[in-house]
């Protein structure tokens, strides 16, 4: 699937997942921001896929991002996040949403696997119950340590805003 064509809407995004169930194929969903993609993103997407066969992500809007974050992000636009996810290998499909968690879009793509990093609780992960209670799985991935979106803006503060 070129990466121009990974960009879904909802709907296409569901029709897909439901096709692939057919295909007897596993479905992983994670979501993010996914704000300055880094090395982190890049090896948590692909021990994502790693748990299924598809990976479907779930990326939040520019003005979700800015609810969620502040004022001053995200620092690269839906657009050229969807552009960096889709180039991705590990990543199938990304679908857009506008609201502040993707618990909306989990319910209505019902996959058969839901991840996040392990510094969430399972109590707190937007969509776990929907996907437990459909008799999906929830799972966990570690993080890089010291890489997040965060630091690498204080770092690039540190050195060109002295």
């Amino acid at each position: 699937m070129p990466s121009e064509r990974k960009l879904l809407s909802q709907e296409a995004a569901r029709d897909l997942v439901e096709k692939w169930k057919r295909q007897g194929k596993k479905t992983v969903f994670t979501n993010g921001c996914f704000d300055i993609l880094h090395a982190g993103h890049v090896r948590y997407l692909e021990k994502a896929k790693a748990a299924g066969d598809t990976l479907i992500v779930g990326l939040n809007s520019d003005t979700s991002v800015e609810r969620l974050k502040g004022k001053k992000r995200p620092v690269v636009t839906v657009a050229e996040r969807c552009a960096v996810l889709s180039g991705l290998e590990a990543v199938d499909a990304v679908v857009i949403f506008e609201e502040d968690t993707p618990e909306e879009i989990i319910a209505k793509l019902l996959p058969d696997i839901l991840v996040k990093g392990a510094d969430w609780p399972l109590d707190k992960i937007v969509g776990a119950k929907t996907v437990l209670d459909h008799g999906g799985e929830v799972k966990t991935i570690e993080f890089l340590e010291g890489l997040s979106t965060s630091s690498i803006i204080e770092r690039i503060i540190a050195v060109y805003c002295r």
